[in-house]
């Protein structure tokens, strides 16, 4: 039985610059594809936020370059707590998968492997 889940990950940038959060976030995609073996058609839509200090390009942009065409996508600003990751670019997606909870594998890279230590692998 297929149900949707909710995949994370995190990356960080070293700067705001366009290439550089494509890049990124093209990487995080692609790792959390390998890691959870799913397809484009699987994703029923994702949800990007970029911390303030990122605003040169939308996340969005990457999955539609990793030619995620049909899947809803949509960009969002996190909220600037004082003390938070900076450069930092979320994403958090909906995948019709047969997979449980427990099989499903949370990506996070680079700087962003502090915010959830207890799903870094």
């Amino acid at each position: 039985m297929s149900l949707v889940r909710g995949i994370r990950g995190a990356i960080t940038v070293e700067r705001d610059e366009p290439g550089l959060l494509l890049d990124a976030t093209e990487r995080l995609l692609r790792e959390i594809v390998v890691q959870n073996g799913f397809v484009p058609d699987d994703v029923a839509s994702a949800l990007f936020t970029l911390t303030p200090d990122l605003c040169s390009q939308f996340p969005a942009a990457a999955a539609r370059r990793l030619g995620w065409m049909l899947v809803p996508l949509l960009n969002f600003t996190e909220i600037g707590v004082p003390g938070g990751l900076e450069r930092c670019i979320r994403v958090l997606l909906h995948v019709n998968t047969s997979k449980s909870a427990q099989q499903i594998v949370h990506v996070y890279l680079e700087g962003a492997r502090v915010l959830r230590p207890d799903l870094t692998r």
